[in-house]
């Protein structure tokens, strides 16, 4: 129905066929499913889509992701229709086929355009790159980027579409900017009438955690689209429904920035093709599914979970994560100042909970030895997942020279809050420094985290 936020039914019927489905579907392999080795830019162009691989047996997968539901219903919610895709590497089913290839196979679907988010629709751009339009060279559809000279797609880009299927996989924290890219491609959708898919995919942290500062209004940007603790614990679909279901959401000033009336949020056409299997308990792991690398530095499930634990401590001063180059990102702590004996002391004192600590040598380019700390979670539960950034920002101020938040240029500044997101927060690092009370903010942002969980459980599609 025009206007409603649709999620997509599950019938006996359904369920029974998505077993058999399952069972088919899938390699012979007791392993989560691989990678697919289709998606390089440099392929030849304009091959015919693949055929859908030859039924084996397998065990069941634990979950069936938003695009396996989708196949699972025959294409029914876009049979008929032109359809765009926006997605990336990660966008693949249970066996690891991109979605691109499964579209492009489905009877009655027309798959004419590809829409990019940041890295590009094969991940080989880096962060921050502007990436231009271009042609795929490997099925000749023409690709928008989204992260280029638009940050939305325009009404150009939309002509004749009948549809927008959306497959991102997220990582659960607010400045990764899929989540960004769906909000402001449902933003252009419903200003031209086009509906919007989206097929969702697990919150790889689990749906339970929720920590770290809110978002101030005044730092909502493309980094930071909606206002929410650091590590939000929604999937993707069910801040789709949220944004479609609640004003202002899908408000987000500055130039480059969106700004959907009442009539066309509430007109807009949303359906989520939800999971079957996944509940809010289960971290990537548990899926069975193998991690598609969503970025150079997000490779696997470790550097997942250190992306909201180091991340924002190094967007100021001078520490480090991952070291040499690509190697532990997220997961290995350095500081030119800290010695690696006096860092780990400084850290084991606070008895952060559920982490420990241990210190790696690993060689650089030339040969020689680097040193820092790796950061180990030991305890799911215990652990807090944005805490160690703010005691890491404390530590610059008591060893660096200068502290670096009251030096910071107005775009340091701008920078660091549209990820962080707490000004007041900033304006204590700026005043009291190494003396500031992290512990009374940690306090507060807890409670608000309490508070906005309990206010999006009426968006949840799983439980």
């Amino acid at each position: 129905m025009s206007g409603i936020s649709r999620v997509s039914p599950f019938n006996h019927l359904l369920t029974l066929f998505v077993l058999l489905v399952g069972l088919l579907g899938c390699s012979n392999s007791t392993q989560a499913p691989t990678r697919p080795a289709a998606a390089t830019p440099s392929r030849p162009a304009a091959t015919p889509a693949r055929p859908a691989p030859a039924p084996t047996q397998q065990a069941i997968y634990p979950i069936m992701l938003g695009i396996d539901m989708l196949e699972a219903q025959g294409f029914a919610p876009i049979k008929g229709k032109r359809v765009g895709l926006l997605t990336h590497p990660a966008g693949v089913n249970r066996r690891g086929e991109s979605s691109i290839d499964v579209l492009r196979r489905a009877p009655g679907v027309k798959l004419v355009a590809l829409f990019g988010p940041e890295h590009g629709i094969y991940g080989n751009f880096k962060a921050a790159t502007d990436i231009a339009d271009s042609v795929d060279p490997r099925t000749g559809l023409p690709v928008y980027s989204l992260h280029g000279t638009h940050r939305k797609p325009t009404k150009q880009m939309l002509t004749g579409l009948d549809a927008m299927v959306i497959d991102l996989q997220d990582i659960g924290t607010r400045s990764y900017t899929f989540v960004s890219c769906m909000l402001y491609t449902m933003a252009a959708c419903f200003e031209n009438n086009v509906e919007v898919i989206v097929l969702d995919r697990p919150n790889p942290l689990g749906g339970l955690k929720v920590d770290g500062p809110p978002l101030d209004a005044q730092w909502k940007s493309y980094v930071g689209a909606f206002r929410a603790p650091y590590v939000h614990g929604l999937t993707i679909g069910e801040i789709a429904r949220m944004a479609k279901e609640a004003p202002g959401v899908m408000q987000v000033p500055g130039s480059t920035g969106i700004n959907v009336s009442e009539a066309d949020r509430r007109r807009g056409r949303l359906t989520i093709i939800s999971m079957k299997g996944w509940r809010r308990s289960m971290r990537w792991p548990e899926t069975g599914l193998k991690w598609i690398p969503t970025s150079q530095y997000i490779q696997d499930f470790a550097s997942v979970i250190g992306y909201p634990m180091t991340g924002l401590g190094t967007e100021l001063g001078k520490f480090s994560h991952g070291f040499p180059g690509p190697l532990y990102p997220f997961r290995g702590i350095s500081h030119p100042r800290i010695s690696d004996a006096v860092l780990e002391k400084e850290l084991r004192a606070l008895n952060l909970p559920g982490l420990n600590y241990r210190r790696i040598s690993v060689p650089n380019r030339n040969g020689k030895p680097v040193t820092g700390l790796y950061v180990e979670v030991t305890d799911w539960q215990d652990w807090n997942p944005t805490e160690l950034n703010f005691h890491m920002m404390r530590l610059a101020c008591k060893y660096e020279s200068t502290n670096p938040f009251a030096a910071a240029t107005s775009a340091d500044t701008r920078r660091f809050l549209i990820h962080m997101g707490s000004t007041d927060f900033f304006n204590a690092l700026k005043r009291d420094g190494a003396r500031i009370n992290v512990e009374a903010f940690l306090r507060d942002w807890r409670e608000k985290a309490r508070i906005y969980q309990q206010q999006t459980r009426k968006y949840w599609l799983y439980y």
